[in-house]
Order: structure tokens, then sequence, then C-alpha cells
């Protein structure tokens, strides 16, 4: 591996890890920032909420922007604008200053998360992208493992405010050697214009998606509105993106018959976790009376497995191909949310806990090498757009749909059913991912000797 390569990988693996990070020991720190600053809880929601809208609307057009200035200018620019973002939320004055802050650092957050990817995808050749995912994913999953536990102790010592000053540094110093190091032209030497009205269109869609999913426990008339607005706003951006002559998401994306499926799975994925978890914390403290420290112990394994299992995804990806790896880990994921339908003594629930981890993190890095690996190396940037938006805004369904299913009552035997299936759907969906060719001279399948960047506009159907 060539030292640019070390530095983009570590350069990606670092800004994901910022970002990862910074969300986890932000749930950690929310109750102590609202009683210090005398917020509401509607209020401190908003320093979440606010973040994760200003993300979710611009992911794919940050991701575009890449793949016109290039993928390590953008990195840059948002590495910056992150931790300086940080630092300023850190010496806030009250909770209005957060939550604007929060907002600005989810726009900054926006430009580097596609770019991390983008950086992988024109670093290294398509057959030797398994890899670096793998361990950008793998060092995800131990940032949300560790966030809680360094949250804890950042908050019990320094304060709530030393949580945000965490990154900064990080953040700082990979943004100055992305401008420096001398990175890759652009992948369109001449871009196109960019197409800001459907820029415009799919922003509007995402963010009213997120706001309504985030309040959709509490339906009401303005809820059914805002819904309205989505569904007019997604028809737009569709009715529009098929007459642009340079549309936001080229038609070679999001027409391949291995992205579209592969963006379905982990947002199905993430949505099945992440209402598992929402649900699991419920029963671990309410109906098996064990404290915060109790349930982080039984939901270890989640973790571990799920860093062990995005390691080694590589190899699976290698010998048994993306279609047998992530059918079989939708598969293991689906059976870990039914293990925990019934769990109750602490062998069990760390069992499902672990199956969690282990279907996860594989299916994580087999998807999302799917979408980078069937990508063009000139739309990078959209496809990790694309791939980040499925990872925000699949937590947040599963969320939604298991804050309706749970009810009043917190009853969990429909909610992780309902999710349990949904993660079997999302098997079925893994049948239309690439499967192992034959395999040629050098133990290698014939798929990792063509690279899509060489392909025709849209990709040959496996």
């Amino acid at each position: 591996m060539t030292g640019h390569r070390r530095l983009t990988l570590a350069g990606s693996v670092a800004g994901a890890v910022i970002v990862a990070l910074d969300g986890t020991v932000l749930s950690v720190a929310q109750p102590t920032l609202q009683r210090d600053l005398d917020a509401s809880f509607g209020q401190v929601q908003w320093t979440s909420t606010g973040y994760l809208i200003a993300v979710a609307s611009l992911l794919v057009f940050a991701g575009r922007l890449g793949d016109r200035y290039g993928h390590q200018r953008l990195f840059a620019v948002g590495m910056l604008g992150f931790g300086a973002a940080s630092a300023g939320i850190g010496l806030a004055p009250g909770i209005g200053w957060v939550i604007g802050l929060r907002v600005v650092q989810g726009v900054f957050g926006a430009l580097a998360q596609p770019a991390t990817l983008g950086m992988l995808r024109a670093a290294f050749p398509a057959d030797r992208l398994r890899g670096p995912i793998a361990v950008r994913t793998a060092a995800i999953g131990l940032a949300a493992a560790v966030g809680p536990l360094v949250g804890g102790a950042l908050v019990a010592g320094p304060g709530w405010r030393a949580v945000f000053f965490l990154g900064v540094v990080p953040a700082v110093v990979f943004g100055v050697l992305a401008l420096v190091v001398p990175g890759p032209a652009p992948a369109q030497p001449r871009p196109a214009r960019l197409d800001l009205p459907g820029a415009l269109l799919l922003g509007v869609t995402l963010a009213g998606l997120v706001h309504v999913l985030v309040t959709l426990p509490e339906p009401g008339w303005t809820t059914a509105a805002e819904t309205t607005l989505v569904v007019g706003t997604a028809l737009a951006f569709v009715r529009h993106e098929r007459r642009a002559a340079r549309p936001l998401i080229p038609p070679e994306v999001v027409g391949s018959p291995a992205v579209g499926p592969a963006l379905g799975i982990l947002t199905v994925a993430s949505a099945a976790l992440s209402g598992t978890l929402f649900v699991s914390t419920y029963v671990l403290q309410y109906t098996l009376g064990l404290d915060s420290f109790q349930s982080a112990l039984r939901s270890l394994p989640l973790a571990a497995l799920m860093v062990l299992a995005a390691a080694g995804c590589a190899v699976l990806l290698r010998r048994a191909g993306a279609r047998r790896t992530t059918v079989s880990a939708m598969v293991v994921l689906a059976l870990g949310i039914l293990l925990l339908t019934r769990a109750s003594g602490t062998l069990a629930l760390c069992a499902g806990f672990a199956l969690l981890g282990a279907g996860f993190g594989t299916v994580m890095v087999a998807a999302t090498h799917v979408v980078v690996r069937h990508s063009a190396v000139e739309s990078a940037g959209v496809a990790g757009g694309l791939q980040q938006t499925a990872m925000n805004v699949g937590p947040t369904l599963g969320v939604a749909a298991a804050t309706v299913l749970m009810g009043p009552g917190g009853e969990r035997l429909l909610p992780l059913t309902v999710l349990a299936a949904v993660a079997l759907a999302g098997a079925v969906a893994g049948g239309a991912l690439p499967g192992r060719s034959t395999v040629a001279i050098g133990g290698r399948s014939d798929d990792d000797h063509v690279d899509p960047g060489a392909r025709s506009s849209v990709p040959a159907r496996r």
C-alpha cells in the first residue's frame, strides 16, 4: 500500500469515527446539558433532530460536489467546519446556540461523510476496496462501543462541554492534512452544471421525511400536512430527474442492478437494528429492572461482534461473494431480533445482541462495498452520499416504527417480530446482489477484474 493510500485510509477512518463518536457521546451528555442550560426536553431533542435534518438533506448534493471539486477538498472543508462547530458548541452560552451550531455541524458533517467513501473509491482499485471498507466499518463499530463510556467519563469529570471538544483536534489535524497533501484530480475534469433544482427538491424531501419520522409518535394535522409535502416533493424530484439533462443522481447509479438493492438493504438493516435497540432499552431497564450500566454490559457483545464481523467480512466477500454473504448476514440479524423477543436471562440476552452485531457488521461492509465498488469513479461521491443517506434515514425509520408498535404498554413481542420480518425481507432483497463469478486464474472472481469506471454507463446485469 502506497503512502498516499495509507493516508487516505487514515483520513477516511478518522472522519467516519469523529462523526460517529460525536453522536454517541452526545446522547450521554444531553441530560446534563439540559440541566446546566435550563433547557426544555423539546429543546434538547432538537440538538439531535436539527443535526439529523441538516445531514440527511445535504448528503447526496455534498457527494456530487465531491465528484466535481474533489473528495479530498470537500473532506478538508467538512472536517475543519465540523471541528470549528464542535468547539463553538463547547463554548455556547445557551441552548439556542447549541441547537444552531448543531445544525451547522450537520452541514459540515454532510460535506465530510460522502467524501470518506469517495476518497477510498478514487485511491484504491475496485478489486481492493473490501479491506479499506472493512477497516472503516470496524472503526465505526468500535467508536459506537466506546462512545458512551468516553462520554460518561467526560460528563462525570470535566463536564458536558468536554464532550464537544473531544473531536476538535483530530478534525483540524486531518482537515489540514487533506488541504496540504496533494490528492488525485477530480474524476470530472470538465464538470457539468450542478443540478441545483434537483438538489433543492431532494433536500426538502429528505428533511421533511426525517422530521415526519421523528414526530411520528405524536400524529396530528401538522404531521399529515408535512407528509403530503414530502410525497409531493418526492414526486416532483423524480419527475425532474427524469427530464434533467444532467440529473443530480446519475441514471447509471440509481438504475444499477447492484447499487439500488444494496442501498435498500442498508436502509432495512439499519432500521431493524436501531428499532430493536430502542425496544431493548425499555425491556432491559423497565421490564427487567436493570440499571443503565447493567444494560450496557449485556449489550456489549453487539459492539464486539460488530467489530469482529466487519473486520472479517472482506474474507467472506472474497470467498462467498456479496450475495451469499449479505443474505446470510441478514438472516443472522433476524435471528438475533427473534431471540430478543423472549430473552430475559443474561446468556440469552448476550446471545441475541451478539447475533445482532455479527449480522449488522457483516451487512454494513458487504452492502457498502457493493455500492462503492459498482459505482463509477466519477459518481463515487453521489454513491457515498446515497449510502450515508440510507444509514441516516434507516435508523430514524426503525425507531419511529418501534415507537408506534410498542404502544403505551411497552410491549416487545409485536415490534421485534415486525423488525425481524423486515430483516428477512432484506435477506430476500440480498438475492439481487452480485454473486461470486467463476473463479479465474489467481483465485479471484472474474468480477474482480472489471472496474465499473471502465464500463459502459449502465453496468451489465448479473
